[in-house]
């Protein structure tokens, strides 16, 4: 399927590895020019350099330029971070038609021990550097007809999991304030918002939680990572590919009536109707 996005600029934070990869390559793969963003230059610089790949595959299959891969090492939860991104050379400054939102998540443990200072880098980097980036953009693609905002959360915005109150809150305060911004007078001009909340992916981050849980039941990382997986109805993790796949759905022309939703992908582990 053609997805009509040929052509388009997106920006994908955090994409140097993981999910954040996962959507920039489908993105890419479908013609779309992309900056991304991550933390470390070398890591995103290898990224890049795949993402040039698949652009190339793509002009060489459509017999069309290769889409640009513009790539930006900095913290984007910093205002001198956004602004290089929105800046980047060669880049639409902040004429993006996509936005894919994106960050690490804040890490687990007990409420008790967190401090405000925690709470504050929490909320910032998971609900309000979103939020950001957002009004940098939204009314630019407002005026063109055309805009796609996906927000990557988790699966513990909607199934929270005690451990994780910091990402719990945070991402549910993004998860509210997309809400209601993707049912005002923005859906009318074209432009959609929605969430992506990833279950079980087979990422750099699970392997991590997979060493910390194994630690703290005694069971080789091995071992935990099988009963992890037994959870899971489809008897697997997700991939990045699979996840990027949907992402770059949600950004496709056809995908133009599907606005303020919460979309989970977690190999059907979340046991509820709704």
């Amino acid at each position: 399927m053609d997805l009509g996005i040929a052509g388009k600029w997106a920006l994908v934070c955090a994409a140097s590895k993981g999910l954040g990869f996962g959507c920039a390559q489908a993105l890419v793969a479908e013609g779309v020019n992309v900056v991304i963003n991550a933390r470390t230059a070398g890591p995103l610089q290898q990224a890049a350099e795949k993402l040039r790949a698949t652009a190339a595959d793509w002009a060489r299959a459509s017999d069309q330029k290769p889409p640009q891969v513009i790539a930006v090492a900095c913290d984007i939860t910093t205002p001198e971070g956004r602004a290089a991104v929105l800046r980047a050379d060669g880049g639409p400054g902040v004429n993006f038609d996509i936005l894919v939102n994106n960050a690490g998540g804040p890490p687990p443990g007990d409420f008790r021990d967190w401090q405000r200072d925690q709470w504050m880098a929490a909320v910032d980097a998971n609900m309000l550097t979103p939020i950001e980036l957002i009004k940098a953009v939204v009314d630019g693609m407002a005026v063109r007809g055309f805009g796609r905002i996906v927000n990557i959360t988790s699966s513990a915005v909607k199934a929270p999991i005690d451990i994780l109150g910091l990402s719990n809150g945070a991402r549910s305060g993004l998860t509210g304030f997309i809400a209601g911004l993707a049912r005002s007078e923005l859906a009318a001009k074209g432009i959609t918002m929605n969430n992506l909340l990833p279950g079980k992916f087979d990422t750099d981050r699970l392997q991590a939680t997979f060493v910390g849980g194994a630690a703290k039941t005694g069971q080789t990382p091995e071992a935990f990572r099988a009963s992890q997986q037994a959870l899971v109805p489809a008897q697997r993790f997700g991939t990045a590919a699979e996840f990027g796949a949907i992402c770059a759905f949600l950004c496709s022309q056809q995908a133009g009536y599907v606005n303020g939703q919460n979309i989970l992908a977690d190999g059907g582990l979340y046991p509820g109707t709704f």
